[in-house]
């Protein structure tokens, strides 16, 4: 769920600082914002190379490709999930317009996409074995029968 929520508010986010701060006086706040954007991919880069449970990557995948298919079925609908009252904070609508820039776009498409390709490789499915836990089943030389 970390990385839905790193991927939706935290690309949202950075998207919508990088594009305002793209005037030319850009400054401290576009640097922040590649900053944001480098973090949130190194969470999906993490999640997508590394080797975690198949689960944080399938989630967020799961999240992000269901908004993709409401969007492309009921427009208005997908975009109501989406805070833009005044009574939010104003960094979570800043990270509400970026995320609907996202979804309009079809990244959100392509990031669930990309997340859902590793889920289907079997070895991340497989249970790891450990070195250690061969140990444990060693048969001692002292006391035997022979």
């Amino acid at each position: 769920m970390v990385v839905t929520a790193a991927l939706v508010g935290g690309g949202g986010w950075a998207i919508q600082q990088a594009l305002g701060a793209a005037q030319p006086p850009a400054g401290q706040k576009l640097w922040i914002a590649l900053g944001a954007m480098a973090a949130v991919g190194l969470v999906m880069g993490l999640v997508v190379a590394g080797r975690v449970s198949p689960l944080a990557a399938f989630l967020p995948s799961m999240a992000l490709l269901a908004w993709t298919v409401v969007y492309a079925l009921d427009m208005n609908r997908a975009l109501s999930y989406i805070p833009a009252e005044p009574s939010v904070n104003q960094v979570v609508r800043e990270a509400g317009q970026g995320a609907r820039m996202l979804l309009t776009s079809g990244v959100f498409a392509l990031l669930g996409v990309a997340l859902f390709i590793p889920v289907l490789i079997p070895s991340r499915w497989a249970r790891r074995y450990d070195d250690d836990e061969d140990d444990e089943y060693e048969e001692s030389r002292q006391g035997g029968y022979y």
